[in-house]
């Protein structure tokens, strides 16, 4: 008997749609999606295509026009801004192509910042922003700021920000967007390495290349996904 699979994120028939004067621009187009603990999933887009979109919703910095979303179990659709912030701190790491650091603090206190967020105590902090830092390869450069890293340093201390928290799902959007080559093999593999350890991660791309490295993918068009493997369809 095989053993089910926890389902951390489960989107139902996600519409949404902006209004532009007397005209309803509809960006998503009833979007089912189940994201299982421990996957690796790649959702691919070209721009315009609704991806950042449906990474909003999924990561609760925008609500669906209509649809069902349970994260974790939580049926996020009802909860208050209040309730939205303290699950997205708690259940969401974001990473983000353009890294959003502090310029003036140190990687360490870069990654504190979510643990400060959650009222965690100084000393606290600091030893779980160091743990942090030291499993993505970065526990000699605690006290570098940003100005001092290069692009792919500078996206670890973004990724130990982002795990600090322990979150159910690390949400990354184009994380390898602004790297050369070298450094963002070095982030794919470092995301490979995290999700071994049992990390649950749902990345953002439009490089084909980038999504194929991720257990699974599928690839949204026009506000629709188009390529779904269990359920068929073309791999574009």
């Amino acid at each position: 008997m095989t053993e089910e699979r926890k389902v951390l994120i489960q989107l139902k028939d996600i519409v949404k749609s902006y209004r532009n004067g007397d005209q309803e621009l509809q960006v998503l187009k009833g979007i089912d999606l189940t994201v299982y603990e421990g996957e690796f999933l790649a959702i691919m887009g070209p721009s315009g295509s609704g991806k950042s979109t449906l990474m909003n919703i999924i990561g609760l910095l925008d609500r669906p026009t209509s649809g069902d979303y349970s994260l974790n179990g939580t049926q996020v659709e009802d909860l208050k801004e209040k309730e939205l912030a303290k699950v997205r701190n708690e259940e969401i790491g974001f990473v983000f192509q353009s890294f959003q650091l502090l310029s003036r603090q140190s990687a360490l206190e870069n990654v504190e910042l979510p643990l400060t967020y959650a009222g965690v105590s100084k000393q606290e902090r600091r030893q779980r922003a160091t743990l942090a830092l030291e499993r993505v390869g970065l526990g000699e450069r605690l006290h570098f700021k940003p100005t001092q890293l290069s692009g792919g340093q500078k996206q670890r201390v973004a990724i130990a920000r982002a795990m600090v928290n322990n979150p159910s799902i690390l949400l990354a959007d184009e994380p390898t967007g602004a790297l050369d080559s070298k450094s963002g093999a070095q982030i794919m593999s470092l995301f490979k390495k995290l999700n071994e350890e049992g990390v649950t991660i749902v990345m953002i791309t439009h490089d084909r290349a980038i999504a194929d490295q991720a257990q699974r993918k599928i690839e949204i068009l026009d506000g629709e996904i188009v390529y779904h493997p269990e359920r068929g369809g073309v791999d574009r």
